[in-house]
């Protein structure tokens, strides 16, 4: 008698679990085009920056913005909460590691002050920058409309799992379809990594969602909650709900990949997987422009009862330039992110993005497993 099964469970891939093949013809990477475009925004490099106070700021989202991309403010962070951020930054970097939770619980337990998001968003806006900003579910319908009169021109709706039905007994939570009808402006809403929840979350009416629970360097939700799905499987589940949704509805919605991504390849293979852009964190933390003064935490890390993130060392490494288009002064990966991917997408026999898609990927060991790697360990300053 054969014997049954409590449940069934599927192999999920991340980044070093898979490998890009090369096309049959090769391309020069100057010919590539790595547009990203939201609704009625095109930018010229697909990369967001990450909501997370260690990384956006005003003067980061700036330059981030005249170098082609789109960094979006966190609502609910130091920026909005305090007059003079430097100094609680400078606060979170100087805190042992063994105190520094019990400190951002107390640092983010500050009311969030509607004259600091005007002035933020304000501030972005008269440089001529496009204007991204983040806030939670819970507060969405507080503190959008803010934004939005302050001269926000993205929302992004964000929370560790975000799904289009939620359960409570406590309050008419956030209906999505409800708060694109209001805003009249592009949404972005996330995290999932299913493809039931992408195409629900499609469905409400949505321009992009955002793709990634638990990957994050300084994400412990996994740790924490045991919850979370590597990002090719996340990924590759979230754009087969892309185009289910643009065959129900002739609308394209756009493909987030979100957390984990250290290096040009980790990059790469996202957009192989399916992504039309990706949102990264930890690089870019490295910038000598981010304003986590080498060090960069998740934004789960303060919550009051249950902190799930780890504030992590990343050092100072480069210009934000650098880390972008290059040169690359170092031979791990985490710099001239733009270059790889045009050099990947070259050798891929991909022209745009959506050819991107179509490039073949394979199972394929690590290469810490196949002998020929060997353990760098570099000083950051």
């Amino acid at each position: 008698m054969p014997r049954l099964k409590f449940k069934e469970m599927e192999r999920a891939y991340g980044f070093d679990e898979v490998a890009l093949v090369p096309g049959d013809v090769t391309i020069n990477p100057d010919q590539t085009n790595i547009d990203f475009t939201v609704k009625n925004y095109t930018l010229s490099i697909p990369i967001l920056a990450s909501a997370m106070d260690a990384i956006v700021d005003p003067t980061f989202a700036i330059k981030f913005n005249k170098l082609g991309g789109l960094a979006v403010l966190n609502l609910e962070g130091i920026q909005t909460r305090y007059e003079n951020p430097d100094e609680v930054l400078n606060q979170i970097a100087q805190t042992p590691e063994k105190v520094v939770t019990s400190l951002l619980q107390k640092i983010y337990s500050e009311p969030i002050k509607e004259k600091l998001i005007s002035r933020r968003i304000g501030a972005i806006k008269q440089a001529g920058a496009i204007c991204a900003a983040s806030t939670t579910p819970a507060n969405t319908k507080r503190l959008a409309p803010i934004a939005k009169d302050a001269g926000m021109d993205i929302l992004v709706v964000q929370s560790t799992v975000t799904t289009a039905r939620h359960i409570s007994k406590s309050y008419r939570g956030l209906i999505l379809p409800e708060l694109c009808q209001q805003m009249s402006l592009p949404i972005i809403v996330g995290n999932c990594c299913s493809y039931n929840a992408a195409l629900e979350l499609m469905r409400t009416g949505v321009d992009g969602i955002l793709v990634g629970v638990g990957p994050g360097a300084a994400c412990t939700t996994r740790e924490v909650i045991g919850v979370g799905v590597p990002q090719i499987t996340a990924t590759l589940n979230c754009a087969a709900a892309r185009e289910a949704y643009l065959k129900e509805n002739g609308k394209y919605v756009a493909v987030i990949t979100d957390g984990g991504i250290r290096t040009g390849g980790d990059l790469c293979k996202s957009f192989a997987a399916g992504a039309d852009a990706v949102m990264i964190g930890s690089p870019l933390a490295q910038a000598t422009e981010a304003p986590g003064k080498g060090y960069h935490w998740g934004m789960s890390h303060s919550h009051p009862a249950l902190p799930r993130g780890t504030r992590v060392r990343v050092g100072t490494t480069a210009p934000l330039e650098q880390i972008l288009f290059g040169p690359t002064s170092v031979t791990d990966g985490t710099q001239n992110l733009i270059g790889a991917l045009r050099t990947s997408m070259g050798v891929c026999s991909a022209r745009t993005i959506k050819e991107m898609h179509k490039v073949k990927m394979i199972i394929a060991p690590s290469i810490k497993t196949e002998g020929k790697y060997f353990q760098v360990i570099q000083n950051v300053p």
